[in-house]
């Protein structure tokens, strides 16, 4: 279906998501929103899909946040049906079954560092900066961000950002564990088409149950994150995708999978 506020193109198998409100610095309204859910709803069926980039248009946002002038005059219940909607959407994007790879191309803040975190990987360029600066504003993250950041460079260092809305670069969000690595700006997309194309090759079914495992057990204690992994790990023995990439290995051959 054609998007507003979305370009999602096909590159090589890959899925290329941009939010395209450049002149709002792809700021999230409740269009934007959905127009993601329908987006990654579409995605989800295609099966010859190997993963998402997900970034924004133009050079100066990846995402700056939720549209604060689309919120302004909100009262608390359409604030938490605002909140759900958004949660909502960062819930897709983590459960997706392919591999889906933030490129912060600029100002990822508030919600735009939301949707990042949603994502399995976070690359991010040079310019890239990162904050959860809603205090400022007399409201808290509604997307997730108290949830996830923590999750992701532990409750001391979220806190602080949380707390004083500071704004953090690219090196020092990599430095904190909030993304994976900085890439020079016009390198970006294709390392994480790269990346994609990398995983791709691995075996489908193993991918799924990866996230799956990582995904469920986060919020188990350890050794209900262990059980879970070994049912998944059980899983995998009843594929033919395991059938072949050990038959491949022993062979010293490169294994053709088919995700069955």
């Amino acid at each position: 279906m054609p998007f507003n506020n979305l370009i999602c193109a096909i590159n090589d198998k890959a899925a290329v998501v941009t939010v395209n409100r450049p002149k709002a610095l792809n700021a999230l309204n409740k269009e934007t929103l959905e127009e993601l859910l329908a987006c990654f709803a579409e995605l989800a069926v295609n099966d010859d899909l190997t993963g998402v980039v997900l970034t924004g248009a133009g050079e100066k946002a990846f995402v700056a946040g939720a549209d604060i002038a689309a919120m302004q005059h909100l009262d608390a219940l359409a604030g938490r049906e605002f909140g759900r909607l958004g949660q909502q959407v960062m819930r897709t994007i983590e459960t997706f079954a392919k591999p889906v790879i933030a490129a912060v191309n600029g100002f990822a803040l508030g919600g735009g560092c939301e949707l990042a975190m949603a994502c399995d990987i976070r690359i991010a360029s040079e310019t890239a900066k990162f904050g959860q600066p809603e205090v400022n504003l007399g409201v808290i993250p509604g997307f997730g961000g108290t949830q996830r950041l923590p999750r992701l460079v532990g409750t001391g260092m979220a806190l602080e950002l949380l707390l004083t809305g500071d704004m953090i670069d690219a090196h020092e969000a990599c430095r904190i564990g909030l993304v994976n690595r900085v890439v020079a700006n016009d390198h970006l997309l294709p390392h994480c088409l790269e990346l994609i194309g990398k995983m791709a090759r691995k075996g489908p079914i193993a991918i799924r149950l990866c996230k799956d495992a990582v995904r469920g057990g986060i919020e188990l204690d350890c050794e209900s994150g262990c059980r879970r992994e070994a049912d998944l790990f059980g899983l995998c023995f009843a594929s033919n995708d395991q059938t072949e990439g050990m038959a491949a290995f022993l062979a010293k051959r490169q294994p053709t999978f088919t995700n069955n």
